[in-house]
């Protein structure tokens, strides 16, 4: 019986580390490079407007009505 105790206890003795758990984290320096962005919006704005006012652009010329009293 004493054996039996004997092996349990070598057992658990060899399997403890084996529970053990360690971490090593390594912090890298981190490079932040500039971005550029160039988004020109208003030409293509402008160039929607030209083309959904060019039937009153294109239209001729009206003479205003005067109030004659």
């Amino acid at each position: 019986m004493n054996r039996y105790i004997a092996a349990a206890v070598c057992l658990l003795l060899l399997s403890a580390p084996g529970c053990s758990t360690s971490h090593k984290v390594e912090v890298a320096p981190v490079e932040v490079k500039p971005i550029h962005i160039t988004i020109d919006v208003n030409v293509r704005v402008d160039k929607a407007l030209d083309d959904f006012f060019s039937d009153i652009d294109d239209a001729p010329a009206q003479p205003e009505a005067t109030n004659a009293q």
